[in-house]
């Protein structure tokens, strides 16, 4: 958890990130900055379907993405449509701790289970899993979102995207540092 930066100041947003959609996403989430009223969105926000994750933002603020591991490879389109047609410029990756994609195989009895229960056939129910597990194991959090941070920067040259991770203990966005 070295590679994590601690936002909790205003000093504490990296510079390229002040004065942005992203320096505001960390004022209002960490930094408890008063909501402003928005006719649309600012930017767009990648981050885990894990429901114990909530930012503090406001309403029409940011379009929202969420996907297991904030994995958007399959959400492509929908980034694109956010950009093109939304306007947005910045997009905030945000990963967690105890993220559920991390050694997603150790949990395959699990899932496999999960599914009989409620009335797949066990057969199905492994071929399932063993055909989507690798498309969604994201190995460790941050790595994950350091390389999907460099995979959007490439594909969206002219939007600025910040790599960030959820601190599912304390409720906090940290920094990840890329160096």
């Amino acid at each position: 958890m070295n590679r994590l930066q601690a936002l909790d100041t205003q000093d504490a947003i990296p510079a390229l990130y002040q004065a942005t959609p992203i320096g505001r996403l960390i004022e209002y989430h960490n930094l408890d900055r008063p909501s402003e009223t928005y006719a649309q969105a600012q930017l767009l926000i990648g981050m885990c379907m894990d429901n114990r994750k909530y930012l503090r933002i406001p309403e029409n603020f940011a379009y929202i993405i969420r996907a297991g591991g904030a994995n958007l490879r399959y959400s492509e389109f929908k980034v694109s449509y956010a950009i093109a047609v939304g306007g947005v410029r910045a997009l905030a990756l945000i990963g967690h701790t105890q993220c559920g994609m991390v050694n997603l195989i150790s949990r395959q009895e699990q899932f496999v289970q999960g599914l009989v229960d409620v009335g797949w056939e066990r057969d199905w129910a492994e071929q399932h899993f063993q055909y989507f597990a690798p498309m969604f194991e994201i190995g460790n959090e941050i790595d994950f979102i350091l390389s999907e941070t460099k995979r959007l920067r490439w594909r969206y040259p002219k939007c600025l995207v910040a790599p960030l991770l959820y601190r599912v203990e304390d409720n906090r966005l940290y920094g990840i540092r890329e160096t």
